[in-house]
């Protein structure tokens, strides 16, 4: 066995429903799978019921957190039409601000262009501003940033057009900054092999093509995400299926294998999974913190095993080498290979003063 002691991992888009959608998932089962899969920093989309867009919904959010969440956390904050004066101000309580350019689950969309340019105008520019942004709109994302003269994120990139302009764009000197995924590194609408309903994610699957640029744009890649995205199978298999995929259970075996494989270094995994994310979230260390790695464990993803609700998997009867054995949080055991051992509630929110303390 090569066992391999890394540092704890951050995934910077995770969908953990809760309050109105708990059926789905909530902040005890989605910070559970997270520490069962190595990662002890999640920070959550606003796109929720209610969506995160005032500062009534941000605190239940956050007292649902402190209740219930068992890894360390943050939030962001939803932009929309109803909150372009007053979102600002709960810039220090939250990880940043969220807009949604184009379709997704939820009703946070943003039609108006004048909307994305008051946003990137008025968020502070000390705090992230991310954008759910595909085709086209990846541009209009990071010039109406760069005319605000700040810096932009660009989620789950997954076209060859858009890593293509976002390269560009960095030569050029702007500041942005992207993610991409686990199944948009690995899976294609060709190959994925997934029934019509379970197949719904956005940015859908894309081909074989844009899974080549993605790679071949590795070094232009700033973070990997999961995007963790918890549906039912009921709901999976309804007429009118979510999109979403639940992943915070396999992403980092998935990354393992690909290194096995020669296709990036561990060097570059941890880039992506902890030091790039910690830079651009101004996310504080964690602690005496760290997970242990069996690199060489052959294992394939069992749903019944898992702590997500969603009790399903896209990867399934997919072999992965590599599996987290210990999660060590703040010099406590909160995982040991087969147990979740942190209690709910003993996570903490990363924007909190006393964070660290």
């Amino acid at each position: 066995m090569t066992r391999l002691r890394l540092p704890g991992l951050i995934d910077p888009h995770v969908h953990v429903r809760d309050l109105n959608q708990s059926h789905k998932e909530d902040w005890d089962s989605a910070t559970a799978a997270a520490l069962a899969g190595g990662i002890t920093t999640i920070l959550a989309m606003p796109n929720t019921q209610p969506p995160i867009t005032d500062g009534a919904a941000l605190a239940q959010y956050q007292a649902a957190a402190q209740a219930r969440a068992r890894c360390d956390y943050g939030l962001y904050f939803g932009a929309g039409p109803g909150n372009v004066e007053s979102a600002a101000r709960f810039a220090p309580q939250v990880a940043g601000m969220k807009m949604y350019l184009d379709s997704t689950f939820g009703d946070l969309k943003m039609d108006a262009l004048s909307l994305l340019v008051e946003h990137c105008a008025r968020w502070p520019k000390e705090s992230p501003l991310l954008a759910h942004a595909e085709g086209h709109h990846v541009a209009s994302a990071i010039l109406a940033a760069h005319l605000a003269g700040r810096s932009i994120h660009i989620c789950h990139v997954s076209r060859k057009d858009e890593i293509e302009l976002i390269a560009r764009a960095r030569d050029k000197g702007y500041a942005v900054t992207c993610e991409v995924c686990p199944h948009h590194m690995f899976m294609t609408l060709d190959d994925c092999g997934l029934a019509p309903g379970y197949l719904e994610v956005r940015p859908r699957l894309a081909t074989p093509a844009d899974v080549a640029a993605l790679w071949a744009h590795l070094a232009d890649i700033d973070c990997f995400a999961t995007d963790h995205a918890p549906h039912t199978r009921a709901e999976k298999e309804s007429e009118k299926p979510p999109p979403g995929f639940p992943g915070l259970e396999t992403a980092l075996a998935l990354w393992l294998t690909a290194a096995h494989q020669g296709r990036l270094t561990l060097e570059d995994l941890l880039a992506r999974m902890h030091t790039n994310p910690r830079r651009i979230f101004n996310l504080p260390e964690q602690p005496d913190t760290w997970i242990e790695v069996d690199a060489d464990c052959e294992w394939q993803p069992d749903a019944s095993r898992m702590y997500s609700r969603a009790g399903w998997t896209p990867f399934v009867g997919w072999r992965l080498r590599g599996r987290v054995i210990a999660v060590t949080l703040r010099g406590q055991l909160a995982y040991d290979g087969e147990r979740v051992l942190a209690q709910p509630g003993t996570g903490r929110d990363v924007m909190n003063s006393s964070y660290s303390v």
